[in-house]
């Protein structure tokens, strides 16, 4: 993805479902006008979930997930399914590709029940309708039932046009929430804090630093971008109060106490709870924290995968900072990237990264699983404010948005 490609977290997930061989592959490819996916006249072509990111008009910026049939069989087969379900945990707009002259399956007809459970928009696609028996099973359907699908044709290009109409009509709401413009005014003065140390990327700022700042410049606001040493300096030197400071919640301590309490102070990982998660209950979450006895289990998920450092936050200092907080003996686990165990009933907590890398769906749906099974979970910033005992000046900004 190039520098200036709108982030994966940033697009539509439209997820591409189907048996195998009902022309999953070349549907993507048809809607795409190009080679987009691999297509193969032998079954089980696609054994993976593969994503591509790409403008998709009228659209716009989305990802197009193409995953293994829904009817493979064997050990390995089952386990192909279950990506291809695991999938709808972050998918915008589900398209279930049928094979016309088969008609809708036992296996199709359990996929959608999923889908109508998690609330997804969808739409089937009957595809292959320039094949033989496809008329007899288009024929076999009332007017009703026939208004449910859309016959389309990867081949001949037969209501490709329509489908990605209905795709679009599907897409969620964008440009509404914001990250941090709502919270300024025109002409403001933002204080970003970016400690340089062993786990920042070399010549780059990472992805959360980059998305506030651009929101920054929407807001017509200015963005002063320094290392976590400077705040004081800055502060002095500006001649005028900043509307807010925002840290990356690993120097919140040294921030917050070169910062007056009367400038509001926040981080990056709250600043992304708030714009694509639940604050409200991720703060309750924190509260977990105080209680945590000795032998707890505390899973610690990370949105994104990276080469850990010596002192990867993740594994090194969140567990430092909690041994101090509350001097039990803790047990940890740690998930990175697309993982998240489906059973959560073993942990006593989770801590959650910002995660800047995952969209709204499925932060959302990793929020609510926690919900669900009564565990309760929080994010890197919140612990991380809480454990240095300013949580509730970190919150402050948000007060009056009816956030938390």
């Amino acid at each position: 993805m190039g520098l200036n490609a709108t982030p994966l977290s940033e697009r539509v997930h439209i997820g591409i479902f189907g048996s195998i061989n009902a022309g999953k592959s070349s549907i993507i490819n048809a809607i795409t006008g190009q080679d987009a996916a691999i297509v193969s006249d032998y079954s089980g072509t696609t054994t993976d979930p593969v994503y591509k990111s790409m403008e998709l008009l009228p659209l716009g910026p989305v990802v197009l997930i193409d995953t293994p049939g829904l009817d493979d069989k064997g050990e390995l087969g089952q386990l192909r399914v279950e990506k291809s379900h695991r999938v709808l945990e972050k998918t915008d707009i589900a398209v279930i590709v049928l094979d016309a002259s088969v008609g809708l399956t036992e296996d199709n007809r359990q996929l959608i029940e999923r889908i109508e459970q998690k609330g997804i928009p969808y739409i089937l696609a009957m595809n292959k309708s320039d094949v033989p028996g496809a008329s007899d099973v288009q024929a076999s359907l009332d007017a009703e039932e026939r208004d449910k699908y859309i016959f389309v044709s990867a081949k001949t290009g037969e209501g490709i046009h329509e489908l990605k109409e209905k795709i679009a009509a599907l897409a969620p709401k964008t440009g509404e929430k914001k990250l941090i413009a709502d919270l300024l005014n025109k002409g403001d003065m933002v204080i970003l804090v970016v400690p340089i140390d062993a786990s920042a990327p070399k010549g780059r700022l990472i992805l959360p630093q980059q998305q506030v700042i651009r929101d920054v410049l929407e807001a017509y606001a200015t963005s002063v971008v320094i290392r976590e040493t400077e705040v004081a300096a800055t502060i002095k030197a500006l001649g005028t109060k900043p509307r807010l400071v925002v840290t990356d919640s690993q120097a919140f301590k040294t921030v917050s106490e070169q910062t007056p309490l009367d400038i509001p102070l926040t981080s990056f990982s709250i600043l992304f709870a708030r714009y694509k998660g639940n604050l409200g209950q991720l703060v309750e979450g924190v509260r977990k924290l105080d209680n945590l006895k000795d032998g707890d289990k505390v899973l610690i998920s990370e949105g994104c995968t990276h080469h850990r450092q010596c002192e990867d936050i993740g594994t090194v200092k969140l567990p430092n900072w909690i041994k101090k907080h509350t001097n039990k003996e803790i047990n940890y686990e740690f998930t990175s990237g697309g993982h998240f165990p489906t059973d959560l009933s073993d942990y006593d907590l989770i801590i959650h990264c910002g995660a800047c890398m995952l969209n709204e769906k499925e932060v959302q749906y990793r929020l609510a699983q926690a919900k669900e099974q009564g565990v309760p979970m929080t994010n890197y910033g919140t612990a991380i404010a809480h454990m240095h005992g300013i949580l509730d000046r970190a919150l402050a900004p948000f007060k009056d948005y009816g956030d938390i």
